[in-house]
């Protein structure tokens, strides 16, 4: 499959560790056990954060992915790495401590569904931190189709746009707004610990243009936690099971 319709179908996973990935593993060990824990990269793609977090915290880490290419990558770093489906998770009930879920929940068949898993598979007083697309960052990062044709790349607007228009530029993945991510969770054993949108690594900006990219990021950094962070790149969602 070339890789255009791979990351439309799945998105791209991270192929190589830099400080955008870096800041996204310290909030999760922030909010959630890592070290000793039982840990599920929900999604995990090549299994990236899930070499970082055996490396560093805990031996029992298990990861999963739907892409077989993208979970041999992964066993690389964690042999037992699965093929599996977000809505099927092929684990027993009550087992992990943690979940990291990054930028996952908008590519899969039944978000719902997913939603539902990943609290069965949580122990009591486990945590699932979840990265999800905002609805109301000024560019929707996973393409758009035009005329039946995929284009790859940052499109500005169209997650402005009304559902019945942006759904036909991009059917291949959601955006939620708050309100919208926290109703995948209604009705089930879980509260929310955290939540807060949040802006990017801008590491590609940051190696084209140095210095300037670097005060971009850092003034887009200090709108985290006020009004402003209503346009971050992506939800930080921390539940907690019941």
């Amino acid at each position: 499959m070339p890789p255009s319709q791979l990351a439309a179908l799945r998105g791209e996973p991270s192929y190589v560790w830099r400080a955008g990935q870096e800041r996204r593993l310290q909030m999760i060990a922030r909010w959630a056990k890592l070290d000793g824990a039982c840990v599920l990269d929900h999604g995990g793609g090549n299994g990236m954060y899930a070499a970082q977090i055996r490396q560093r915290y805990t031996p029992h880490v298990e990861v999963f992915d739907i892409e077989s290419p993208r979970v041999r990558e992964a066993q690389l770093a964690v042999p037992h790495a699965l093929v599996a489906a977000a809505e099927f998770l092929p684990y027993r009930s009550h087992l992990f401590d943690t979940i990291v879920s990054n930028e996952v929940i908008e590519h899969v068949t039944s978000d719902r569904a997913a939603a539902a898993e990943i609290v069965r598979v949580l122990k009591p007083g486990g945590r699932a931190v979840i990265f999800a697309p905002n609805r109301w960052y000024p560019f929707e990062t996973h393409g758009h189709y035009w005329r039946g044709q995929y284009q790859f790349g940052n499109t500005p607007l169209i997650n402005y746009l009304p559902d019945a228009l942006r759904n036909r530029l991009a059917p291949h993945v959601r955006a939620y707004t708050k309100h919208g991510l926290h109703r995948l969770f209604d009705g089930l054993p879980v509260t929310v610990v955290h939540h807060r949108r949040i802006y990017g690594g801008y590491d590609n900006i940051i190696t084209r243009f140095g210095a300037p990219g670097r005060l971009v990021r850092n003034i887009l950094h200090g709108f985290e936690g006020t009004p402003l962070d209503t346009f971050g790149l992506s939800h930080l969602l921390v539940i907690e099971k019941l």
